[in-house]
């Protein structure tokens, strides 16, 4: 069906079609430039595009048609524009949903390109470009107006005074990532003023700032900011989009995080982090948009041009769904690219964050045949000038076919490792045959990530996320208690690989609650030790809860919040957080550039690492395969060359790791009696004592030791 039905005239709307001038194609979005606003939209497939301005009611004062199209791009210039008008744009052409084309021009839709986008979205059946109910379904055309149920698009000022300090961020070897939630992070925070909480200038407060900082960690990955939509069945249980993979304006800041009017908030938020040494890395969702699937609004992207920007099925009336969420973007389309290259080097020049995280990267290196390692936008990130220097940072899956490409990325990828975290839960769980997957990862993961020049830092290594049960969680909760989210305990993953230690979720027991505190040390201590990027779940060092809940999307509430008053109560935990990322700083053997091969330096004589049983000999590879073996020696020797440090004084190493559900016995290198050994850090509460050179290591527990010379006289 192909229809396009005249437009119903806004009372009080005015045209004043000769004001507005040709313009230019470029750049796309609303660009001020002092006198005016230039306006620039792509579409291939559009027979008319016109400009809409509202005034600050959200009335619509006036409506003109852009008068150039040049390049498959529309756009004009108003001489009479400034930074604070909202506009939204009325796309035309044909309805033809079999075809691929939803065009109603009923329907405002925001600018892609648009710096900041003002109000929420109200849901109401206006919004869908057909009639909802209508025997017909989405091939129905709906001809009411979407314009008062519609957030608006916002021209702005750009201008902002940057500090004159230089930032050049963090090398990748010293680089220790801290997953954070803007929002739930202050919302309960004492020290920030309640108007400021779960907002930019909230997260920017210098007590919050200073908590991160002497963490130690250095690099705040922050969930997704960039504007979202909630979804209208959560609203309609009384929940919401609480993570915020629902994105509608892929270079505006969200507005309920947002205490001002300007998007200065943000820069001032990223100045401060950056004062107190820390990067910001932002997690982007670049896969869908909040549109959804056939049956979904029309809010932005599908009203412009719907077969460009999605992928389409076969039946081009459907979607492909890589994603889960009933769209997939179609980065294959040089526009739909440029419009993600566009944002990306927006956010690092403009707002200086400092790298990305991308959700599902997979999709994004999808080319018509799949997955591809020189996909358009891998390719087009790793030449560009901009994001080759800041960090990248893959979810290396998806659900489509092919989806799990972990290790598959190119060069200048760092990539979350899952099986990082999935070895460590299980290991120490006390879960039989997971040794030598363990070691692996504890050296960095180089069966995944050591090809083509890649360094260990490639392997983001982690325990817990966003997505799935928090630190305390996974040692408190043998199922996923998820029924808060109203989907009968049916959402969120099953595998959790996790252990309550004898009771389910809250205990007064006090020999469970001394083995969860241990287990939770034993798995960040293992995350901050081991060779590659470590990434820790912002709370985890003071033990939160979610409740059980490990898919807690829709939790914008207590469930999620930072329980900052009772943090105080797990203040040893924080601190030996805080004594890890020191050790990690002073010791460079700890983070290493290089893979360890298990090379022998042939002028020291020495190994990089060597693998030893508690009895004090090398592993044999019968023995890696017992199953029932869970306990082991890494040692790290500083003399090895191989090791990249390549320079004296480099102290030598020993990790001893008890996985058993029993005291062992540990024999500590001798060397000659030419080494003596002191501990730097235990998971224990009472931390063991070298004898005669043996040590006892509590069950489920490990120990770091540093070597010395012995001193002769």
């Amino acid at each position: 069906m192909t229809k396009s039905a005249p437009l119903r005239r806004v009372s009080g709307t005015t045209f004043h079609s000769a004001s507005l001038r040709e313009g230019m194609p470029f750049p796309l979005g609303a660009t001020w430039d002092g006198l005016g606003v230039n306006f620039a939209l792509f579409s291939a497939h559009a027979s008319k595009v016109e400009l809409c301005l509202f005034d600050e009611e959200g009335n619509e004062t006036e409506r003109v048609t852009l008068p150039e199209y040049t390049d498959e791009i529309w756009h004009g210039y108003l001489p009479d524009a400034r930074p604070g008008q909202l506009y939204g744009y009325r796309v035309h052409g044909p309805y033809e949903p079999a075809a691929g084309h939803r065009f109603n021009p009923n329907k405002l839709l925001l600018d892609p390109y648009a710096k900041q986008i003002i109000g929420e979205l109200n849901w109401h059946d206006a919004l869908f470009g057909y009639t909802i109910g209508h025997a017909d379904g989405d091939l129905s055309f709906d001809e009411r107006d979407s314009a008062p149920y519609m957030p608006k698009s916002r021209v702005i000022d750009p201008a902002f005074t940057w500090g004159t300090h230089y930032w050049s961020g963090v090398p990748w070897d010293r680089t220790i990532l801290y997953e954070a939630h803007v929002r739930g992070y202050t919302m309960r925070h004492p020290q920030v003023d309640e108007l400021l909480r779960g907002t930019f200038a909230g997260f920017a407060q210098q007590p919050v700032v200073d908590y991160i900082r002497s963490l130690g960690v250095t690099s705040v990955e922050l969930m997704p900011v960039h504007a979202f939509v909630d979804d209208k069945h959560l609203l309609d249980m009384g929940l919401r989009n609480y993570w915020g993979y629902n994105t509608i304006g892929f270079f505006a800041p969200h507005p309920r995080y947002m205490a001002s009017s300007s998007v200065a908030e943000f820069k001032e938020m990223v100045a401060h982090l950056h004062d107190a040494g820390l990067e910001v890395i932002l997690d982007v969702v670049y896969n869908h948009t909040a549109e959804g699937n056939h049956l979904g609004p029309t809010l932005s992207l599908r009203g412009i041009d719907n077969a460009t920007y999605y992928r389409l099925a076969d039946d081009r009336r459907y979607y492909v769904n890589d994603t889960g969420t009933g769209n997939t973007l179609d980065l294959s389309h040089p526009r739909v690219l440029q419009m993600v290259m566009d944002s990306l080097r927006y956010w690092a020049t403009e707002m200086r964050v400092d790298g990305f995280r991308f959700d599902l990267a997979t999709i994004l290196g999808r080319e018509s045949h799949g997955f591809d390692q020189g996909g358009g936008f891998l390719d087009a990130c790793r030449q560009d000038p901009i994001l080759g220097r800041v960090k990248l940072i893959a979810e290396p899956w998806d659900i489509g076919p092919g989806g799990y490409q972990a290790g598959k990325f190119s060069p200048g990828w760092a990539e979350w490792n899952d099986r990082f975290r999935d070895a460590t839960r299980a290991f120490w769980r006390g879960d039989e045959g997971w040794l030598p997957d363990f070691a692996t990862r504890l050296t960095g993961s180089a069966d995944l990530f050591d090809q083509r020049g890649r360094r260990p830092n490639a392997s983001i290594n982690f325990v817990t996320a966003h997505d799935g049960f928090t630190l305390n969680d996974l040692v408190s909760y043998n199922q996923k208690h998820n029924e808060g989210n109203r989907e009968n305990n049916h959402d969120g993953t099953d595998n959790n690989l996790s252990w309550n230690h004898g009771e389910e979720g809250y205990t007064d027991h006090a020999e469970i609650l001394a083995l969860r505190q241990r287990q939770m040390r034993n798995m960040l201590a293992t995350v901050l030790l081991s060779q590659g990027t470590p990434m820790i779940l912002a709370g985890d060092e003071f033990a939160r809860t979610q409740g059980g809940n490990n898919n807690a999307y829709c939790q914008d509430n207590n469930v999620t919040w930072l329980d900052w008053p009772a943090a105080g109560e797990q203040r040893a935990l924080t601190d030996f957080v805080r004594r890890l990322t020191r050790l990690r700083r002073d010791y460079p053997l700890l983070r290493r550039s290089r893979f360890m091969r298990g090379l022998v330096d042939e002028e020291s004589g020495v190994r990089e690492v060597t693998w030893l049983t508690p009895d004090g000999h090398q592993f044999t590879e019968a023995r890696w395969h017992v199953p029932t073996e869970r306990c082991l020696a890494m040692l790290l020797d500083g003399r090895a060359k191989p090791t990249g440090l390549q320079r004296p004084g480099v102290d030598t190493t020993l990790l001893l790791i008890n996985g058993h559900f029993e005291n062992v016995d540990f024999v500590l290198p001798n060397d000659a009696g030419k080494l003596e050994w002191r501990l730097l850090i235990g998971t224990a509460k009472e931390m063991p004592v070298i004898k005669e050179g043996h040590v006892s290591l509590l069950a489920r527990s490990l120990a770091l030791y540093r070597a010395r010379p012995v001193k002769t006289h």
